[in-house]
């Protein structure tokens, strides 16, 4: 699976840095079109893991995979096939709602052929992704200095072809043993009769709900800091791509260290505490950087950068244990479909808090670390009753399929 995670994101990093392009000069859509369009198919991607996770839990899992690859295979085909804003809207949708399910499904493999080992697993995974998008993107900078529509068409069947590769790297993955398989020690003991509804899982919803504002990281370096460089510090635009670098970069060095730390699932617990701080202090710097001349500013947002990017990996390892030990076995794909709404919710939320957070100037940054910092200890607060209970079984044990 990590090949997968590889040449996924190579394909998406392909893709994700010229799409607005793509649609302004090659399909000739308007601004607003292209925000109504990347604002719909986003929307259709939030239905994406809930409908994966339930699948997930109903199917073989690398064959509900293989289909998901093949449908955004089938939607980024289709974009070149067209103009018509209505079917670019529709294949947008479609690809968008295959890509949030196959992460969630991606994510439930790696909890099942992992076992015990998830949380290392989930940082090799996504140290490979990052490593994916950057050869994706790079590769896309150098396509674009042709600056024909040919280039931008090449760099969509790429992406395509990406999916194609994926699928058929999938069906070499042998079927992970479902959850009835493996002895876990998992905090939800599992009920009798039909599986679990997380719908009705108080504790977990609640969760989910902190695990929204948790990722709002994401919005920091896609649209945060590029607004706040262009408009408020006083420091070259350039600093913006580079900030983005660095932030590429720590992930793929400093990832796969930083999950030992959250290691088991008291100890994922235990990170939302550290973890406050580190919103916080990026919060406290991105306003300091409006307060000196450039070369201050400048220390600031990397500071700034620094510490939601340590937030982003620190948050990463806790989500995925987390996720996963607060929902019982026998319905994980259903309870991680779920958790999966919390990211995509953020794609339409976090543009709107950066931007509010830019509006209201320095103390607006201030607030909104605060405020994060808030919500970490607020998840601490929401899952400490259910992790303090016993676990019902002993140490996980993937048991052999021979």
């Amino acid at each position: 699976m990590l090949a997968v995670a590889l040449v996924d994101r190579t394909g998406s990093g392909l893709w994700a840095s010229v799409s607005v392009l793509y649609f302004t000069y090659v399909s000739g859509l308007t601004i607003a079109q292209i925000g109504t369009l990347a604002a719909l198919a986003g929307a259709a991607g939030i239905a994406g893991a809930p409908i994966g996770g339930r699948i997930a839990d109903r199917f073989p899992l690398t064959r509900v995979l293989v289909v998901l690859q093949l449908l955004r295979a089938v939607a980024s085909l289709g974009l070149l096939t067209t103009d018509d804003y209505a079917l670019l809207l529709a294949f947008s949708a479609l690809g968008s709602l295959g890509e949030r399910a196959a992460n969630v499904l991606t994510k439930l493999y790696a909890t099942r052929v992992a076992g015990p080992d998830r949380v290392r697993y989930q940082a090799l995974n996504r140290t490979v992704a990052n490593a994916g998008w950057a050869l994706g993107g790079l590769a896309a900078a150098a396509a674009l200095t042709l600056g024909t529509a040919g280039a931008y068409r090449w760099l969509l069947l790429g992406d395509a072809l990406s999916f194609v590769g994926v699928a058929l790297l999938t069906l070499r993955c042998g079927e992970p043993a479902p959850p009835s398989r493996v002895v876990a020690a998992s905090h939800t003991p599992a009920p009798a009769g039909r599986p679990a509804n997380p719908w009705r899982d108080r504790l977990y919803l609640g969760y989910v709900a902190t695990e929204t504002v948790l990722f709002l990281d994401d919005a920091v370096f896609k649209v945060g800091l590029p607004l706040w460089i262009a408009h408020a510090a006083d420091v070259p635009h350039g600093l913006a791509p580079l900030l983005l670098v660095l932030n590429n970069v720590m992930v793929v060095a400093l990832q796969v260290p930083v999950s030992r730390f959250g290691a088991t699932t008291a100890a994922a617990g235990g990170l939302l505490l550290p973890l406050s701080l580190a919103y916080a202090l990026g919060g406290l710097t991105m306003a300091l950087s409006a307060t000196g001349g450039t070369l201050t500013a400048t220390a600031f947002l990397i500071a700034a950068a620094v510490s939601f990017t340590l937030a982003e990996m620190v948050h990463s390892t806790v989500s995925w244990e987390l996720s996963v030990a607060l929902a019982p076995d026998t319905a994980q794909g259903a309870y991680l479909g779920v958790h999966g709404l919390a990211q995509s919710a953020q794609r339409g939320i976090g543009p709107l808090a950066v931007t509010a957070a830019i509006a209201a100037g320095p103390a607006g940054w201030t607030v909104f670390g605060a405020g994060i910092a808030l919500t970490c200890l607020v998840q601490h607060r929401t899952v400490r009753s259910r992790l303090a209970q016993p676990s019902l079984s002993v140490p996980p044990i993937t048991l052999s399929e021979h």
